[in-house]
């Protein structure tokens, strides 16, 4: 193999352009010629194709986003958008491509490969939704981002005795609300993977007055529900002052922390490496600390459910 491509596709998340340095630099030491699509599957089917060297991925370790862009493209759901895109890979002699992105990146991932192409995944979203891999590149500057935040939020709450209601990504899972909820000591975490009645939760906050609290953190994953909603029903219900924060996509941004340029870093050497042994249809993902390598159609055709342990940890440490 002489000639791949890289690309990042879907919701952007910090770790991306250290994936794709990585993916550069390890590609050209082993005289592979490497190429970088534009924009998503959008900049493939528009043939929006460059050329990268070593100098291309320099400075961009620390950054955030993707210096490649990145973009959602419904004409890539048709056969037709498809069959454009492998046209313009074909054309420049691209022989494998490495995938950068959540499940429907890897989805379209998987198409590319039963139409031919030579293509390896790695997982990067906050969200850390993906089966096949402890983490997913992101997953850890996103879940300290909402930690700092949370922090902060304490700080306030606790000057006015309030109840602080901190929203969080993660689309359909509680990863994020999950992990940062018990880093930051919350009372109360709710995701969409446990039910919840609102009932019990306002009981609960006026137990806990009673017993001496004088205010409540709350982590609500935006699957679970609106935290702005559920902080006035709160309000109504027990006459608590409620706040609410909704932290949204200054999630997805910021400086990748330590864990997520290591953690881009190694997925992405191994996924150059699997490609030039001939390796195809496989997401690289991470396990007990070591790569591994997850056939592409596990990954997106199956759920990552939260540790059950981690939610029963959270709630005996929020008494």
């Amino acid at each position: 193999m002489k000639k791949i491509a890289v690309i990042t596709s879907g919701g952007d998340c910090p770790g991306m352009n250290a994936a794709i340095r990585a993916a550069v630099r390890v590609a050209l030491a082993h005289g592979v010629e490497v190429w970088g699509i534009r924009n998503g599957y959008a900049g493939m089917i528009a043939d929006n194709m460059t050329k990268l060297d070593s100098r291309s991925v320099g400075d961009i370790i620390q950054k955030g986003g993707t210096f490649l862009g990145t973009a959602r493209s419904e004409e890539f759901k048709t056969l037709p958008g498809r069959q454009k895109a492998v046209a313009n890979l074909q054309s420049h002699g691209i022989e494998g491509l490495i995938v950068i992105g959540g499940d429907g990146s890897l989805t379209g991932a998987k198409q590319l490969g039963d139409m031919g192409i030579k293509m390896v995944g790695l997982p990067g979203s906050i969200d850390n939704d993906i089966w096949g891999t402890d983490y997913t590149i992101g997953f850890d500057t996103a879940v300290n981002t909402a930690l700092e935040a949370i922090n902060k939020l304490r700080d306030t709450a606790s000057a006015h005795g309030r109840v602080m209601l901190v929203e969080v990504m993660g689309r359909n899972c509680g990863w994020i609300a999950l992990t940062a909820g018990l880093a930051g000591g919350a009372e109360s975490i709710l995701i969409p993977e446990v039910p919840f009645s609102r009932e019990d939760i306002c009981k609960q906050l006026l137990e806990s007055r009673a017993k001496g609290k004088q205010y409540s953190i709350m982590v609500v994953a935006e699957g679970a529900g609106s935290a702005i909603e559920l902080g006035q029903y709160i309000r109504t219900k027990t006459g608590l002052e409620t706040r609410v924060s909704v932290l949204g996509h200054i999630q997805r941004g910021g400086a990748p922390t330590v864990a997520d340029r290591l953690l881009a870093s190694r997925l992405a050497e191994t996924a150059v490496r699997s490609l030039l042994a001939g390796k195809s249809g496989i997401m690289i993902g991470y396990h007990n600390q070591q790569c591994v390598e997850v056939p592409i159609a596990d990954a997106v055709g199956k759920k990552k459910d939260i540790d059950p342990e981690l939610y029963r940890l959270a709630d005996v440490l929020s008494q």
